[in-house]
């Protein structure tokens, strides 16, 4: 799209956003009456100025450019005259305001755009970038203002909606929620080096990544829900599939932070090409099935997330999920705004060799509280090393990835010592208090059962009648707490159902 287009979309933009948080959209208070009359009118004019911004594309594609500047830029001024005055009237809906201008956004992209400099260029030379300092609407709406974060050559800023709901969600962030958006911050730092350049590649910015982390899984790499949804970023089985995340030696690729990183951006990258570049759209497919998604978009009969005609028909998840995506990825490039202060993480990636038989669960016993680390190393170490059993004993010489902090701090705390001590007698406690493997009585107490795709063990013990699922797993040397099992693996069966 031409600059000459560019400038006065971003700005209005900015201005209906401004109307989205005067004024709650589509409420008012119950002692104030609704002037249907009123809000019906500028309905009406929200319509036409809406055709008259598409006739003047019209003439901008048959070459008329001169009309085509001051149709389109009247018709601009036209809606964002009535949006403010939207704020003003009860019971007027700004999000329509706000919707019709994403639809006219997406219509302008699609109009070819002009070389050369034409009068329009020039005067739009003096008009001030919508990011710069000095510019009244950024003044006015420091919520908005530009970023140099991308999505796809677009500004991050020029896409998000900052209206009710995701200001809404900007508060569940900044109290009841606080705890886990720093969580969800200082696991990711450590991961950064591994998830980041999978997005960069892909041409998608970091805060969209560290929104959907923090609202997955806040971090937590071996994060499974109910529904069996598994990873950092979530993923369900056949989803990961879908996009390469296979079993691997036993191993979910699900819980690999830098592979799940790459299956999320390919999966929003997709998704943006079938939304029309709609990010909304494409989050809300995420949580709740493309599919789904876009039955219900098509029902609502919009392409805007936020049109009520589709933000009313989604699912009460779906339509928390979005805003709490968007609101995390916000903070995350401008906490300042906000009085939020992230902790200073050195997350450059480093490594230790084992000098002695350890398991991660010792380490992170004698490494302590090192580097300030108040919350201890425990969750760091098992996400940097996703494939490792966190009780297992790891043999002298295996090399695992830890932040550089503890580089240094290896050799003094846990090649030796009291703590490294202190950590082998808890370990050795644990163990002990575990229930040893049972040896099977005979053939007729015990079955087979061949693993399916789709399969995990707490399904195939509900299946089988067994209380727990250990009971299978200590039967088949299965290791918690994820109890790997892949498709074509031969499990045998205790006879639970019969007890």
């Amino acid at each position: 799209m031409s600059r000459t287009r560019r400038i006065p979309f971003v700005v209005v933009l900015l201005a209906l956003g401004a109307c989205a948080g005067v004024a709650p959209s589509g409420r008012s208070p119950a002692s104030t009456k609704v002037d249907e009359e009123a809000v019906n009118a500028l309905y009406a004019e929200l319509d036409r100025g809406s055709q008259r911004f598409e006739a003047g594309l019209e003439l901008a594609r048959g070459g008329d450019s001169g009309r085509a500047q001051s149709e389109t830029q009247a018709a601009l001024d036209a809606i964002q005259s009535n949006a403010v005055r939207c704020t003003t009237i009860p019971g007027c809906d700004a999000s329509r305001f706000v919707s019709a201008y994403d639809r006219l956004l997406r219509l302008g992209l699609q109009v070819p755009v002009v070389d050369g400099d034409s009068e329009q260029d020039a005067a739009i030379e003096d008009v001030p970038e919508v990011g710069s300092e000095d510019s009244p609407v950024v003044a006015s709406l420091p919520a908005m203002e530009r970023t140099i974060t991308l999505l796809n050559g677009r500004e991050l800023a020029d896409i998000l909606t900052i209206n009710d709901p995701v200001k809404a969600a900007l508060e569940q962030w900044l109290t009841q929620y606080r705890p886990n958006l720093m969580t969800a911050y200082v696991n990711y730092e450590y991961m950064r080096y591994r998830m980041w350049p999978e997005y960069h590649q892909a041409g998608l910015p970091e805060a969209l990544l560290f929104g959907m982390l923090a609202k997955e899984s806040g971090g937590r790499v071996h994060a499974v829900s109910r529904a069996g949804a598994s990873g950092p970023l979530q993923f369900m089985y056949a989803t990961g599939l879908r996009f390469g995340l296979s079993a691997r030696d036993g191993f979910d690729q699900r819980f690999d932070p830098a592979l799940s990183a790459r299956a999320n951006a390919a999966y929003i990258n997709e998704q943006l090409a079938i939304f029309n570049g709609n990010l909304e759209l494409v989050i809300a497919a995420y949580n709740g099935g493309e599919g789904r998604i876009r039955r219900l978009a098509a029902r609502g009969g919009s392409t805007s997330f936020w049109d009520p005609a589709v933000y009313s028909i989604l699912p009460d998840e779906t339509r928390d999920y979005v805003p709490m995506v968007l609101a995390a990825a916000w903070l995350f490039l401008h906490p300042e705004r906000y009085n939020l202060e992230f902790p200073k993480i050195d997350g450059k990636p480093g490594s230790i060799q084992l000098a002695n038989s350890a398991s991660l669960a010792e380490l992170s016993v004698c490494f302590g509280s090192e580097g300030g680390m108040y919350d201890g190393w425990f969750r760091t170490l098992r996400n940097l090393n996703p494939a490792l059993d966190p009780q297992l004993k790891l043999t002298p010489g295996t090399r695992l990835e830890v932040p550089v902090v503890l580089e240094a701090a290896y050799e003094g705390l846990c090649a030796g010592g009291q703590w490294a001590q202190l950590a082998g007698e808890l370990n050795a406690a644990t163990q002990a208090t575990r229930p040893s493997r049972p040896a099977p009585s005979n053939r007729s107490t015990a079955s087979s059962y061949t693993v399916r795709r789709g399969d995990n063990l707490a399904a195939i013990a509900r299946r089988s009648g067994c209380k727990h699922l250990r009971e299978i797993a200590e039967l088949n040397g299965i290791h918690g707490p994820q109890y790997r099992i892949r498709a074509g693996q031969r499990l045998r069966m205790p006879a639970c159902s019969r007890r």
